[in-house]
């Protein structure tokens, strides 16, 4: 994954896709990743994934996270994978938590989602999950 040596600490970017207004989840999210010693940028509600991408880009994030209460995840994901590549952010730790059915585990990790947390997650997985990744 992409290394942030020359920087210090890990840049970790939250966004909530879409519609989605419900971001209760993802801000105890990112308190807890603040806590847990990591730079946060959260994009605040209903972002469409190209401006997911444009922020993630201008901030060289390591992490892309979301945070899908609304169930359009998987097409979604489909688009900001697209400019992922597009953008050259296809090398970012990328991965996605909330509301996600059985069903669309494997659609996203087909995409290429590296992490995905369902409701009910302990934070400190997700803390984890970062830190042993991103070096």
């Amino acid at each position: 994954m992409n290394s942030n040596t020359n920087r210090g600490r890990i840049r970790v970017l939250i966004a909530k896709p879409g519609l989605d207004g419900h971001d209760r989840g993802a801000k105890i999210v990112v308190r807890a990743l603040i806590d847990a010693g990591f730079e946060v940028i959260y994009t605040g509600l209903r972002q469409p994934p190209e401006a997911v991408a444009q922020v993630a880009m201008e901030e060289d994030v390591d992490v892309i996270g979301l945070s899908s209460m609304a169930g359009s995840h998987v097409p979604y994901c489909k688009r900001l994978k697209e400019l992922m590549v597009e953008k050259g952010l296809d090398d970012k730790l990328w991965m996605i938590g909330g509301v996600i059915p059985m069903p669309d585990q494997a659609a996203l990790r087909d995409l290429g989602l590296d992490g995905i947390f369902p409701a009910g997650t302990r934070l400190e997985e997700i803390v984890e999950f970062i830190n042993e990744r991103v070096q």
